[in-house]
């Protein structure tokens, strides 16, 4: 190992250290399940917002976007509109409302309990089909990060003969860390560590690619610097409506792009941030922050790929584009000791993009587990000291799972994402929308149009109906607003056709309106 390696393994340590630290603080205000997976509901306003917003942006805001853009062009920005449009109107439309129902819906801990107290569903049927979504699409997703934190890992202390060894202890140190403080402190570690792990996100996504289109431009003007480096029409390369290779960005992509912004409505790692909040006003202050954070972060995501095109010395293809922001830290950082240590500390705002989403992950899968399914179902009668190791037992498990799942170094970190944001987006997505804002909702429709949702997602991502192919290759239309359409007239019609709420349930959510907590 190098000695510019080692400045930067030091600079590591010190992150994650830290991270651990954290962790064991927390630990000992941890003394039942309202504690471990919703910090008591007293989160204020900055805590809030970047940790929502931390947990979100996971490594491919730093490697999955960049890298499509770095190969594509700005013709792939459209993911970063989508999702900002989606997280305006979850942090305006959801975030009140959902936090004072839940608090008045038998002060709901997770998203499958707020489901089973809102539709009063005394079997628990929507509670386990909801921890059973959870659990499996939330593990596809904690792959995604662990498998973020291998590339990078392998990317930085590789050479060309043992990428794939130096990917599997990346890995490993990856998961272990995250675990590690996940499984000591609970929610108020994880937003803790999400809070600083966003703004150690901000400063390096905004830094690295200012820096970088400095220096590069400073004797050039920025359209030769791409010819340079083997773009053949900048024009194109720059245009939102068409691809590096000067064909139009189809309109079924542009759509599939933007309908990422639905999936925030389903997210529960996101949701479950404005239960925790304390106060309608800390709310309102996060919002603003969140937005702020979210523009700013996205903007700075897509410039990195497009500065990278032109920087790095040596050119990336399909299957190292995820690394052109790394790659670029360590041709801007490089030369004595403290300037690579700096390049360690932003590198570390990668690790930082990784950590905050998978502890969150395995956090709310943790209370799928324990609270919705051990507690909620299989023994209602549990102690809080057993219902809480059950989720901590189940942090380990799921972590595991992912770990096995992260192990292809091949493996996409934007395709892990998208299919589990997806499945997220459109099981869960209707649902809430309808719980919060429509009275008529009821049981059936909700557990009808989650699980149609959901399969939705799995058939067309999945299976290969269409001359071998899935429906998605076929189409190139993303399955998140198929399953999200699919999900909400489900839930509409099968809640027109059965049973009308209780009494009980509409007073209750009439109740929401003029409720100040």
């Amino acid at each position: 190992m190098t000695t510019n390696n080692i400045i930067v393994l030091c600079a590591f340590a010190v992150y994650m250290v830290m991270m651990i630290i954290i962790g064991a603080v927390y630990s000992k205000s941890t003394k039942n399940n309202e504690d471990y997976f919703l910090g008591g509901r007293n989160l204020g306003g900055w805590t809030a917002a970047l940790s929502a917003q931390a947990s979100d942006m996971s490594g491919w805001l730093l490697m999955g976007l960049p890298g499509s853009v770095y190969l594509a062009g700005t013709g792939e920005v459209w993911i970063a509109v989508g999702l900002l449009i989606g997280t305006i109107l979850n942090w305006y439309i959801v975030s009140a409302r959902l936090r004072k129902y839940t608090i008045v819906a038998g002060n709901s801990l997770t998203i499958p309990s707020f489901f089973q107290n809102r539709y009063r569903d005394t079997k628990g049927v929507i509670k386990i089909v909801s921890a059973l979504i959870i659990a499996v699409f939330f593990t596809v997703y904690t792959a995604s990060a662990f498998s973020s934190g291998a590339k990078l890992f392998a990317t930085l202390f590789s050479d060309d003969g043992n990428y794939n060894s130096v990917y599997l202890i990346g890995l490993g140190i990856a998961a272990l860390v995250i675990l590690i403080y996940t499984f000591m402190g609970g929610f108020k570690a994880v937003c803790t560590t999400d809070f600083i792990q966003g703004m150690l996100m901000l400063v390096a996504i905004l830094a690295v690619p200012i820096v970088a289109y400095a220096l590069l431009t400073f004797n050039d003007g920025f359209a030769n610097t791409l010819i340079a480096k083997g773009v053949s029409n900048p024009e194109n390369y720059l245009n939102f409506f068409k691809n590096d290779d000067g064909t139009p960005v189809s309109a079924v992509s542009i759509i599939s792009n933007l309908a990422w912004g639905l999936g925030y409505f389903g997210m529960p790692h996101i949701l479950i941030r404005f239960m925790a909040v304390k106060s309608h006003s800390e709310i309102k202050k996060s919002r603003k922050i969140a937005i702020t954070w979210v523009i700013i972060s996205l903007a700075a995501s897509c410039l990195i790929g497009l500065v990278a095109r032109g920087y790095l010395t040596s050119q990336l293809d399909g299957s190292t584009s995820e690394t052109a922001f790394i790659r670029t830290i360590q041709q801007l950082f490089s030369g004595n000791g403290v300037v690579i240590f700096i390049g360690g500390i932003f590198l570390c705002g990668i690790l930082a993009a990784i950590m905050s989403t998978a502890d969150s992950q395995l956090l709310v899968t943790a209370s799928a587990v324990s609270e919705d399914m051990y507690k909620g179902v299989i023994k209602k009668d549990a102690s809080e000291k057993n219902a809480l190791w059950v989720g901590k037992i189940a942090v380990i498990i799921v972590a595991v799972v992912a770990f096995f799942i992260a192990l292809d170094p091949n493996s996409s970190i934007m395709g892990l994402v998208s299919d589990a944001w997806a499945g997220f987006g459109s099981a869960f997505g209707p649902v809430v929308l309808l719980a919060l804002f429509w009275k008529r909702s009821n049981l059936a429709g909700a557990v009808s149009g989650m699980a149609v949702g959901a399969l939705t997602v799995i058939v067309w991502d999945y299976l290969p109906l269409v001359n071998g192919s899935t429906i998605y290759a076929a189409t190139g239309l993303y399955s998140l607003i198929v399953g999200f359409a699919l999900g909400l007239v489900v839930n509409v019609v099968v809640s027109l056709v059965t049973k009308k709420p209780s009494k009980e349930i509409v007073k209750e959510f009439e109740s929401i309106k003029t409720l100040e907590i």
